[in-house]
């Protein structure tokens, strides 16, 4: 028996997603990015954004993983800058959120063609 096969630790580049097609290999999850918040009677709090980057491009996909740090620091600067805009209680702007997170993502890699994918904005 395989064990790697039973913790989904096997090459994913031979599997698909349902019946879509698109090979989970196109897929990278970076890790969460929080940044300090001012909540409603000024006690501090978290903004979290889950990211991940969908490469159909494979010498694209290269430079995604090559450059996982410095799109994880410039992620850390857009959200951290959404979050000091923020007022207390209001609900973070996401359409605002995607849209410089996918132009920080063009800028780091140097072109475009990555597509940033957003899991869970919030703010605790």
């Amino acid at each position: 028996m395989d064990r790697r096969a039973l913790l989904g630790l096997k090459d994913s580049t031979s599997k698909t997603n349902g019946g879509s097609g698109a090979t989970q290999a196109s897929y990278l999850r970076l890790p969460t990015i929080t940044a300090n918040v001012t909540r409603p009677g000024g006690r501090r709090g978290v903004m979290t954004v889950e990211t991940g980057l969908d490469t159909a491009d494979a010498a694209l996909r290269t430079r995604v993983a090559q450059s996982a740090p410095r799109l994880r620091a410039a992620y850390a600067t857009v959200v951290q800058q959404a979050a000091n805009a923020l007022l207390p209680g209001a609900p973070p702007d996401v359409e605002r959120l995607v849209t410089q997170l996918q132009a920080a993502t063009d800028r780091t890699l140097g072109r475009a063609g990555a597509r940033l994918l957003i899991g869970t904005v919030m703010v605790v």
